[in-house]
């Protein structure tokens, strides 16, 4: 089909056309924004400081409507843009083709520069009548990443490349992986939380430059940190859910590297959050919380550079391409310039108080540091690795899930241990009677409830039991502290329960928020040690009327169906589920044929039953021989998965929690900060 008929144009323009100038124009927009912010920081010129923050809006607004054209070309089929021809079909339902805009390797690089762009101007809003002294430099760092994802936009992965040589009628249609409605929150949720680290890095630069190295710039930044960290949180579970529900292997987490690309900077950042309150509080710990923010950022770069290189295999990964190269070089010059500043400053970031002991507040946040960036170097060795064996070698040396479920337990058990200890323990120095008095009730809790589940035959384990029995501990200990912050507010305000803790946790949201977190992270790890330890697996080829047995259930196959959908054939297995001689219901694990693809292309489509008690009953349509009616399932049955989803729930409600404004914390902190100013004048 000619272009003129298939290339949509605006006033005699094509959408491509038009696209590409208004990324011109965002790069010119962004490149302007930072040569006078940093004009109008040595200046100190607040006229110039404003127009660089209009430059930065109108970018922003620039890259939305080029996305809005990427959209329009993706639903109306214009194969003239690549993108569209390589990841689209006529067929596809229009909600993967709005989705697809990230499936390519350009539109993600879009995605990315819209959300950084959009932070960016946030920030902007934000700080308008505030932090003037650092603004211009936050400014002025945003605006070097903003160049750089501009320029891979405009000259090395354009989404309005034109398609090379005669445009066909359809095209080659969307992997079909990413044929799930997951994949319209997933990437989006990790690419807000890998995105908006930007901001708290490049507020702890400026605070560098402009030497107001104290806890001012924290305060500014929590709240886009917190809201980075679960974004971040939120997208891994995302897709782990994804990768149960669609991928059909069984599981949710495989240490594939490109998850582990997303785990590695979401450490740092929990890290990074906890040595935050030790700033705060007590003055200590000013350089580890430079190094962390520099290093989650760096990190959510470096991911980034293992999803589009292509040096790792991957499902989520993208074909090998120059966008590799250059993540590596603008990584290398983030690093570089991070590491020149902080020698540069380090005599501004001594603590002003010592350790004063190891049974304190501040030793447990600084264990929990170490430990977290300790499993976080350990993960990123585990995916360099193999790149450096064959770089060295010649031959690629895998590292496979042993070795990260080995120290997932040997430093996953001392941080779940943490969990519970940090927030009661006495700032500076705790003394014995202090420590038995509040670790009391929940070791007594903690050996009780081990033993009763050892009894009870359910500690196949010992990194097992002991996960158990540390989440009773933690269970436990912020119980405890629930109930005694509500009864303390019943005692000063009177009224119900429920009224006493809605009060407790209002008035101080960071804190109970972060005991939410924390519960979270008690139900996942209760799922996750639950679904290893005690799930089943079975195989076998059935004919109609054959069964099979897996943890107690009875799967019967009684024959086969099709059915079709817009792009797709599904042929399916019919499997009734029973239990004691009771029928629970009907599952249909399906293979998949897409009839939109020039090669053909299949999915495995898992049906999935669950249970009140908690319990998946798990699918997969291994082969089919309708010639014989036979067929090869593998059925899993995955206790207390359904933990791990609630975790999510949780864990998005704590983070709320927590980032949701507290006026009397705004007005601590404008008092904390007024003094501050008054004695520096």
């Amino acid at each position: 089909m000619p272009e003129q008929v298939l290339g949509r144009r605006l006033g005699g323009l094509t959408l491509a056309t038009v696209g590409s100038a208004l990324l011109l124009l965002v790069l010119a927009l962004v490149t302007y924004a930072t040569v006078a912010s940093v004009l109008a920081g040595l200046r100190r010129d607040r006229r110039l400081m404003r127009s660089a923050g209009n430059a930065v809006m109108a970018a922003f607004v620039c890259t939305v409507s080029a996305v809005v054209l990427l959209e329009i070309a993706l639903v109306r089929h214009d194969f003239s843009i690549a993108v569209v021809l390589q990841h689209t079909s006529r067929t596809l339902p229009t909600p993967y083709l709005l989705t697809s805009l990230w499936a390519s390797q350009p539109g993600s690089l879009l995605l990315w520069l819209t959300v950084l762009t959009g932070a960016s101007s946030l920030v902007t809003l934000q700080n308008r009548h505030k932090n003037r002294e650092l603004m211009p430099w936050v400014t002025a760092v945003l605006g070097g990443c903003m160049v750089f994802f501009a320029s891979m936009a405009t000259i090395i992965s354009s989404p309005f490349e034109r398609t090379a040589g005669v445009v066909p009628h359809d095209g080659f249609g969307l992997d079909p992986s990413l044929q799930n409605p997951y994949m319209a929150a997933h990437p989006p949720a990790l690419y807000l939380g890998y995105v908006s680290f930007a901001v708290p890095f490049a507020f702890a630069m400026a605070a560098l430059i402009t030497r107001r190295t104290d806890a001012r710039w924290l305060a500014s930044v929590r709240r886009w940190t917190l809201f980075a960290w679960a974004s971040l949180g939120v997208g891994m579970l995302l897709g782990a859910h994804w990768a149960y529900v669609e991928i059909g292997w069984g599981g949710y987490w495989g240490w594939d590297p490109v998850e582990n690309a997303a785990l590695m900077p979401w450490l740092a950042g929990t890290a990074y959050l906890h040595s935050v309150m030790v700033q705060e509080k007590r003055g200590m710990l000013k350089v580890w919380n430079v190094v962390l923010v520099t290093a989650t950022f760096a990190l959510s770069i470096f991911g980034t550079f293992l999803t589009r290189s292509g040096v790792v295999d991957s499902i989520h990964s993208f074909v090998q391409s120059p966008v590799g190269p250059a993540l590596l070089v603008f990584l290398s010059i983030v690093l570089a310039f991070a590491t020149t500043l902080l020698v540069w400053r380090l005599p501004l970031l001594r603590s002003d108080h010592k350790l004063e002991s190891v049974v304190s507040r501040e030793a447990t946040f600084l264990f929990n540091n170490l430990l977290l960036l300790a499993f976080a170097f350990v993960i990123l060795w585990g995916v360099v690795f193999p790149l450096l064996s064959e770089a060295v070698r010649g031959v690629r040396s895998t590292v496979s899930v042993p070795y990260y479920n080995f120290f997932l337990v040997a430093f996953g058990l001392p941080l779940l241990a943490l969990t519970g200890i940090g927030p009661l323990i006495a700032w500076r120095r705790a003394t014995p009677g202090s420590l038995w008095r509040t670790f009391r009730w929940p070791v007594i809790s903690a050996a009780a409830g081990g033993a009763l589940l050892a009894l009870l035959g359910l500690g196949s384990s010992w990194p097992g039991l002991t996960a158990f029995s540390l989440c009773i501990f933690v269970t436990v200990t912020i119980g405890l502290e629930f109930a005694r912050g509500a009864s303390a507010r019943r005692a000063i305000a009177g009224g119900s329960w429920p009224r006493a803790l809605v009060d407790l946790v209002s008035r101080n949201r960071r804190r109970y928020g972060g005991y939410v977190v924390h519960l979270a992270v008690v139900l996942l790890v209760v799922g996750i040690a639950a679904s290893g330890a005690y799930g089943s697996v079975n195989q076998a080829v059935l004919k109609p009327g054959q069964s099979m047995q897996v943890g107690g259930y009875t799967l019967t196959y009684t024959g086969m169906r099709s059915t079709t959908g817009p792009n797709y054939v599904d042929t399916a297995a019919r499997l009734v589920v029973s239990r004691g001689g009771s029928t629970q219901g009907t599952l249909y694990p399906a293979v998949r044929d897409f009839t939109d693809h020039t090669v053909k292309t299949q999915s495995n489509e898992v049906d999935i039953r669950h249970d009140l008690r908690g319990v998946d009953v798990y699918t997969i349509l291994q082969g089919a021989d309708p010639s014989r009616n036979e067929v090869v399932i593998k059925a899993l049955v995955n206790p207390m998965v359904s933990l791990i989803w609630l975790a999510g729930l949780v864990f998005v409600l704590g983070a709320a929690i927590t980032i949701w404004p507290d006026p009397r914390e705004a007005r601590q902190l404008a008092r904390r900060y007024s003094t501050a100013l008054a004695k520096e004048a």
